[in-house]
């Protein structure tokens, strides 16, 4: 397995560099490469280089990069915003959302809302994890956390906002996108709410559902845990509104091997 990381140094043909602290260890310590071992790189903006170890040290792993794999692409612009939860359940959120492809993650405190701290660097850590091991090209913006009420004050009501509510009138998910897809002012701009475990407080969807970004979906009858819910709904709206009907990529050569 040819290693793929993500790198925040630019990316061109012929640029060599020092692998940063993360990377290096992966390399030399995890995976056991030398001089002269392939790798794949990205840096979210320069699209994906093939590239080789072109030195090893007690110190360091210097990288050349050779050429350019893959043209930069981006994901569909949908933010997750979601009440912190406990560390296990908020690490796995954040890995399996960077794979479905959301963009930016935005933590709101909720009346409700039990889990006061969240590690910004462990939650990069884990969406860099899961980009390097998806083949994304883009790393989701993990934003600081604020109060809902902050949260809707600096709202650009141009982004539309899916709430996913546990009580109230609502409509089916599928339904409710269907019906957003077909509107004709449809924006390109987007975003998913989803509350604690305990839910949102009854004022706190009041609020919500009065505002006109926002549509209240609902996630069928059974009570669903705050990450399964938050995944549920960006599977689906990457199906109907997102990037779902594209394909991967087709399978790329081996790096060095040209086509027959």
């Amino acid at each position: 397995m040819i290693p793929r990381l993500f790198v925040t140094v630019d990316l061109k043909p012929g640029a060599v560099f020092a692998a940063e602290e993360r990377a290096a260890h992966y390399l030399k310590n995890v995976m056991r490469r030398s001089v002269g071992d392939p790798v794949i790189l990205f840096n979210g903006r320069d699209g994906e280089y093939t590239a080789e170890i072109a030195g090893v040290s007690k110190r360091a792993v210097e990288i050349r990069v050779d050429d350019l794999r893959r043209a930069q692409s981006f994901v569909p612009d949908v933010w997750l915003c979601f009440a912190p939860l406990k560390k296990d359940a908020v690490d796995f959120l954040v890995e399996k959302a960077t794979e479905l492809g959301v963009s930016a993650f935005q933590p709101v405190f909720t009346q409700h809302t039990t889990a006061t701290r969240l590690n910004h660097e462990r939650l990069e850590a884990n969406a860099i994890e899961a980009a390097e091991q998806t083949e994304r090209l883009t790393l989701p913006e993990i934003r600081a956390a604020v109060s809902l009420q902050d949260l809707l004050q600096g709202w650009d009501p141009g982004r539309h906002l899916i709430l996913c509510a546990e009580a109230g009138p609502a409509l089916p998910i599928g339904e409710a996108l269907s019906r957003l897809k077909s509107d004709v002012r449809q924006t390109n701009a987007w975003a998913i709410l989803c509350g604690p475990e305990g839910g949102f407080a009854r004022s706190e969807l009041d609020l919500l559902s009065k505002l006109p970004f926002v549509t209240p979906v609902g996630l069928g009858p059974r009570i669903l845990r705050a990450d399964t819910a938050a995944l549920a709904a960006l599977a689906v709206f990457q199906s109907i509104l997102g990037d779902g009907a594209q394909r991967p990529p087709a399978p790329l050569l081996p790096i060095g091997q040209r086509p027959e």
